[in-house]
C-alpha cells in the first residue's frame, strides 16, 4: 500500500509539474535503499539514479496523455531532445564522480532556487 501512494504522488507531481515526480522520487528511494541496508553513498547515488527509471515510464505517460490532448508541440520539444539527451549522458558520468554529500547539498539547492523561483514568479 505505501508504494502504491508514495507511486502515485511521483506520477501527480510528474504529469502535473511536468517534473516534480523526480523531487519526490529521491528521497523516497533513498531511504527504500537504506532500509534495504547500503551505506549511506550507494544509497544516495542508487536513489538519484533509480529515480531517473522511474521519471522515465512516469514521463512517457504523462507526455501519451498531454500528446493526445493537444497538449505538447512536437517541433518545439524535439529541438531541446537531442541536447538533453547528450547532458543526460554527461550528468549520468558526473554522478559516479561526486560525493553523496555534495549530490544532496546540490540537489537541495535545485530544489531551494525552484522553490524561490515558484515563488517571486
Amino acid at each position: 500500500m505505501r508504494r502504491f501512494f508514495e507511486g502515485m504522488v511521483c506520477g501527480f507531481l510528474n504529469g502535473f509539474f511536468g517534473s516534480g515526480g523526480g523531487v519526490a522520487a529521491v528521497p523516497i528511494l533513498e531511504h527504500e535503499q537504506r532500509r534495504a541496508g547500503e551505506c549511506e553513498a550507494d544509497a544516495v547515488r542508487r536513489a538519484h539514479a533509480n529515480s531517473v527509471a522511474v521519471i522515465l515510464v512516469l514521463s512517457i505517460a504523462a507526455a501519451v496523455s498531454y500528446y493526445f490532448s493537444g497538449g505538447i508541440d512536437p517541433g518545439a520539444a524535439w529541438g531541446y531532445i537531442p541536447w538533453g539527451a547528450a547532458g543526460a549522458v554527461l550528468g549520468a558520468l558526473f554522478l559516479r564522480k561526486i560525493s553523496a554529500g555534495w549530490l544532496n547539498r546540490l540537489f537541495g539547492a535545485l530544489i531551494c532556487a525552484a522553490a524561490v523561483r515558484g515563488l517571486l514568479s
